[in-house]
């Protein structure tokens, strides 16, 4: 009886997505889209080395020890690297992980500067740095208000994640004549919360916050008061991107900018996996899916050209030259990062057209 060769089984790759709340759950979704579709791509190409691509999902609910846990899991499951997560906290602490034990990993999706507080050569990441993409929305918003009326307000939840979006914004906006004054929804009512920025005289409201609690209550709220009805909302974290948001607040929801990832027009290759994504969605992917397609797109290029040892694949990072549906792909060391970056993807300040909130229109690129 033969025997197949060992090279004849899958390569494995670990994938962290939120799945159950409290993770955005929405967002995993897309992500996990765009991962499948891509490696359903690599294996219609022969996989790698004729080996085909197997995905090990693990749902992380943006819960840190559970992304933790998840990696040692993985690890010994035999994954080549693992791949995901949207949430910085988690993707975090899936970093310090992979770190710790020598596993290769690229984060699609999370933005957090540090991903790691010391460099590594273990991990790697495709989404921007938070500072990055943050800097490009304050100025937007210096544009939007003129720094004379740039008084901004954060309407904020405890989290390093956010904690580290006030800070960008603030270092950003001070010296150029804007101030940040953080509102800890903890303590306040969505009523208090629109007393407060009257009191604080505020020409934007930033929602810093998780999605769909308390960021939609906020948004009724003010829209409703008529105290605040030239008060523009913002959110930088990218909330009204998915169609949950409109769904749950209807032109309430529409006229408030946020960040995407998304280049002004996408090339035929980021066309073609638009198609392919929306299909398997059945509604217009986010920049999220696309992350997650050119994630597995990277790794597969990796894969096939260094092979699946875990140190090697570590080693390519630096050298790895990639079509993403955004633009090409290379990583670099950017400082305060901690990982290998791709720097950068393209960076949009949009909103929902309030004559269609299904239309999204662009404000600004960076």
């Amino acid at each position: 009886m033969h025997t197949p060769p060992l090279s004849a089984g899958p390569v494995r790759l670990g994938v962290l997505v939120p799945l159950t709340r409290p993770g955005w759950v929405e967002a995993g979704r897309h992500l996990l889209a765009g991962l499948e579709s891509a490696a359903r791509e690599v294996d219609d190409a022969g996989g790698i080395a004729g080996r085909p691509l197997e995905l090990v999902v693990r749902d992380t609910a943006a819960d840190p020890e559970r992304a933790a846990a998840a990696v040692a899991e993985l690890a010994g499951l035999g994954v080549a690297a693992v791949a995901g997560e949207y949430h910085s906290v988690a993707a975090r602490a899936a970093a310090a992980r992979a770190d710790a034990l020598g596993v290769p990993y690229l984060c699609s999706s999370a933005v957090i500067d540090t991903l790691t507080e010391e460099p590594t050569r273990w991990v790697a990441r495709v989404a921007p740095a938070q500072s990055h993409g943050w800097r490009t929305y304050a100025d937007f918003l210096l544009g939007r208000l003129g720094a004379d009326r740039c008084r901004i307000a954060v309407a904020t939840q405890p989290s390093v994640y956010w904690a580290s979006g006030t800070r960008i914004l603030r270092d950003h906006l001070a010296p150029r004549g804007g101030t940040v004054v953080a509102l800890d929804t903890t303590a306040l009512t969505p009523g208090a919360l629109c007393d407060a920025l009257v009191e604080h005289d505020a020409s934007a409201l930033l929602l810093l916050v998780g999605h769909p609690e308390p960021a939609v209550p906020i948004v009724r709220a003010v829209r409703g008061d008529r105290r605040l009805a030239e008060l523009l909302i913002g959110a930088p974290a990218g909330q009204p991107e998915f169609a949950e948001w409109a769904a749950l607040l209807g032109g309430d929801g529409t006229g408030i900018p946020f960040l995407r990832y998304l280049p002004e027009r996408l090339g035929p290759l980021g066309e073609r996996v638009g198609k392919e994504l929306r299909e398997r969605l059945g509604e217009a992917p986010s920049f999220v899916a696309f992350e997650g397609w050119d994630t597995v797109a990277v790794l597969a290029e990796v894969l096939r050209s260094h092979g699946t040892d875990r140190a090697a694949v570590t080693e390519a990072w630096p050298r790895v030259a990639v079509e993403g549906t955004r633009g090409p792909i290379r990583f670099s060391r950017a400082p305060g990062t901690g990982a290998w970056q791709w720097a950068w993807a393209p960076v949009q300040v949009v909103d929902r057209d309030p004559a269609d909130p299904g239309r999204l229109r662009i404000l600004h690129t960076g």
